[in-house]
Order: structure tokens, then sequence, then C-alpha cells
């Protein structure tokens, strides 16, 4: 085995605007490659990401556009884990991910962290952010 790297299917076309969002928003990230569709090319549309990776914090994703309508999109049962170094990095966040999106869990102490928020982006990608 090579590796293991967690992939994101995003419909609609919004692989590569979330991309360059979560790489605006999170310290030493990078959108790393980009393969997009061509003109006339079965699978997607044009200009589409057929497939992108891209890092943040170190840590590597792999994305798609699909241009098929799928019945399912993201669940929250699998979540990008944030753990921050101070109350107002994980503030900045949490309102960054939240704008559009949906809370989960509120920003609170629930008595397992300082402080810590859980939410469905305006992607529908799902975020826990933790001041431990």
């Amino acid at each position: 085995m090579r590796k293991i790297t967690p992939f994101l299917m995003f419909q609609d076309g919004k692989a590569e605007e979330a991309m360059n969002f979560y790489t605006s928003i999170i310290e030493d990230s990078a959108i790393t490659h980009i393969i997009r569709y061509g003109a006339n090319e079965a699978g997607g549309d044009e200009g589409t990401v057929m497939q992108a990776t891209f890092k943040l914090k170190g840590q590597e994703f792999m994305c798609i556009d699909s241009n098929i309508k799928h019945q399912f999109t993201f669940t929250p049962s699998f979540s990008i884990y944030i753990t921050c170094d101070s109350e107002e990095e994980l503030d900045n966040l949490y309102e960054q991910l939240s704008e559009g999106g949906q809370a989960l869990m509120p920003l609170n102490n629930y008595g397992f962290s300082k402080k810590f928020g859980w939410i469905n982006d305006r992607f529908g990608v799902s975020w826990q952010i933790n001041l431990p």
C-alpha cells in the first residue's frame, strides 16, 4: 500500500472554488495539481476538475467535479477535524467555514475541550474545529 488520501467529490462544478476557498483560509495550504476536462471530452464539462490534489496544513486531499448528478452528497459522519492553536484562529475558521453553511454544533465548551464547533460548509463538507 502506498498511501491513503481523503477524496472529495463535488457536484455542480464546485471543486476548484472549494479548493481555492480552503487554501485561502488555512495557512500552509496549496493546490498542488489540477487536470481539467477539455472541450468535447467525455466525463465532464470543459474546464471542470477531472482530478486535483491540494494540501491543507500538510494533509493531502484529492477531489473531482462529478458531471453525474448523484442522489447523495457529503455527510457529517465523515468530517475534517482541525485542532487550533488559539481562540482567535478557531473563531476565524468557524466564521469563514460556516458562511453559507449549517451549524451542527455551534461554538461552545462541551466539556471535552475549551471551545468546539462542528459545521457543514457551503459546499456540504463537514468540519470539526477544536481548541483543546
